[in-house]
């Protein structure tokens, strides 16, 4: 390779054109004089050349001729490679214009040549990478946000890739956009079904005691009764709405170090009596250390306390409510285990979304509103934790994960 550049060289070509050119100009003289010397024996050609050598000397006519013909000579020589030069700079110009379909052609292997070879594979890239690009702005244009420029290399590329991240960051803006106008139809539509169906029956039996179509003091009081329970059961409905619109929209926590040992244990406390008339136990088993969490104790409390409810409403069955607390890498881990009835597994990806009632009658019956799970996985995910739920006929467990606290 190096032994080809070499003799593919712009130098020789230089060098020839000077050796050729002084050959010629030799050459030039040469006959000149000869032919001087034989013009100089006719009368016409005498006095003129006898007075340019008896005046200014043969020397000195043959050397500014020689020098004038030689010069003469290499210009008229190299005045190809001058021109491809002049080419190949008024290409580059061009090129700066934003002119990039403009094709030298390679006449030579020397460095001209490969210049020009240089700026054909340059123009084509730069043109072929700014197609790609104008291509790319074009389908975003059309609403095409998942199209990917070809990132290649340069300064382009980093066009490309501010042009493909800004594609990304607006397809999902976009998608954001849509899900949250998907969630707040679904909000509306399940508040829409979840008050509605208890409104009716408050009406309803409102209807029949306005109208008097009841038998007696005792048929008057059961419907009064049943409107003012659907009335209890709509007041729970609002505030749960209240609650998750509230934590959902941001609210800010007011954090604290809490010990999470203690804190579950007192919470278990507060509840020995919910657990004495469901006839179950709640048994703790606490992390050999002390594990420290930064949280807003009220917002945990009630993530912890529809956990507890869930296992007390749907675990009866089993007697025992067990709460295990353990260290897991740098999170606490806090699983809620109750052994009633399984949750179907068809069930278990959608227990945390809003107003999703597993089994809807027993739901009726025991009056979720179908929030308190979607409340406590907003809870848990404030906190910067996660939570999930595993349901086998063995036991069913609610696990919460949040970051401990290092000081």
């Amino acid at each position: 390779m190096l032994n080809q550049k070499w003799l593919h060289t712009i130098r020789w070509k230089f060098i020839f054109f000077g050796m050729t050119s002084a050959a010629a100009t030799a050459l030039a003289l040469y006959l000149g004089d000869t032919l001087a010397r034989y013009l100089i024996a006719y009368p016409p050609f005498i006095r003129p050349l006898s007075w340019i050598v008896n005046t200014i000397g043969s020397t000195p006519v043959m050397v500014v001729g020689g020098i004038a013909g030689f010069i003469t000579m290499f210009f008229m020589m190299s005045g190809s490679t001058i021109r491809y030069m002049e080419e190949i700079h008024e290409t580059l110009h061009e090129m700066g214009e934003g002119k990039l379909d403009n094709k030298l052609s390679v006449r030579s292997g020397d460095e001209l040549g490969r210049i020009a070879g240089s700026i054909n594979r340059v123009s084509s890239e730069l043109q072929q990478s700014l197609e790609e690009i104008t291509s790319g702005l074009e389908a975003l244009a059309g609403g095409q946000f998942d199209y990917q420029i070809p990132v290649r290399t340069g300064e382009l590329a980093r066009v490309a890739k501010s042009i493909n991240l800004m594609s990304a960051q607006l397809s999902r803006s976009i998608e954001d956009e849509r899900n949250a106008e998907k969630t707040k139809n679904d909000l509306i539509t399940g508040v829409s079904h979840d008050l509605r169906t208890p409104l009716t029956s408050v009406l309803g039996f409102l209807e029949v005691i306005d109208q008097d179509r009841y038998k007696d003091e005792v048929e008057l009081r059961h419907y009064v009764n049943i409107a003012y329970e659907k009335s209890k059961s709509l007041l729970k409905l609002v505030e749960d709405l209240f609650e998750y619109t509230r934590i959902a929209g941001g609210l800010p926590l007011n954090k604290v170090e809490l010990d999470i040992s203690d804190f579950v244990s007192q919470l278990a406390e507060e509840y020995s009596l919910t657990f004495e008339k469901a006839s179950m136990t709640c048994r703790i088993k606490e992390a050999p250390e002390s594990l420290i969490i930064l949280a807003d104790g009220d917002m945990l409390v009630r993530s912890f306390e529809n956990l507890l409810t869930n296992a007390i409403r749907y675990g009866h069955e089993g007697r025992y409510v067990d709460i295990v607390i353990a260290r897991m890498a740098n999170k606490a881990v806090i699983r809620f285990i109750n052994y009633g009835e399984p949750i179907p597994q068809h069930d278990l990806p959608y227990l945390f979304d809003r107003f999703y009632r597993v089994e809807q009658s027993r739901s009726k019956e025991t009056g979720g509103t179908g929030l308190g799970l979607a409340i406590t996985k907003s809870i848990i995910e404030a906190h910067g934790g996660v939570i999930r739920a595993e349901s086998g006929r063995e036991q069913t467990v609610f696990e919460a994960a949040l970051p401990l606290y290092t000081a």
